[in-house]
């Protein structure tokens, strides 16, 4: 039987494709997720990068983690804490990309709020578009349809 990947490894494995992306703490942060999957939750992904969307701020580290059921980010505080977001797929709205001249960022729109991950080898941006973009067409398939505008349209 083949073992589940924990999310550490996920990250390790990012980081050794794009040894570039800007990283630290991972193991902190993937700890918070790893904390906080459900018993039955499977990793698909993960990457680490700055949770924010300024090039020059390098110490904000975050770990995006997809799983089977949902995209989580964990992001463990220097002295005490942590955070956690969970963004579901009925929440997901959209994902822009964006490359400059070293590297690229990614912006997650959700019901709530916007998340955005920079300081990340823009050779990375179509791996990581294409995982988030087609894990939540797949699983936004699963939700039931509430199309009442189609029907008010019609």
């Amino acid at each position: 039987m083949k073992k589940n990947k924990t999310v550490l490894q996920c990250v390790l494995e990012f980081k050794k494709r794009y040894p570039s992306t800007i990283m630290w703490r991972v193991k902190r942060h993937a700890a918070v997720i790893e904390k906080h999957l459900n018993p039955k939750e499977k990793v698909l992904y993960a990457f680490a990068a700055q949770k924010n969307d300024n090039a020059t701020k390098i110490f904000d580290t975050a770990v995006l983690c997809v799983t089977s059921d949902r995209i989580i980010i964990a992001q463990d505080q220097i002295l005490y804490g942590y955070t956690l977001d969970s963004i579901t797929p009925e929440m997901y709205n959209d994902l822009s990309v964006f490359s400059g001249i070293f590297w690229g960022k990614i912006t997650i729109d959700t019901v709530k709020e916007v998340v955005t991950f920079s300081n990340f080898t823009k050779r990375a941006l179509p791996e990581i578009e294409s995982i988030i973009s087609m894990y939540m067409m797949e699983a936004k398939k699963l939700y039931p349809n509430n199309d009442k505008i189609s029907s008010v349209i019609k």
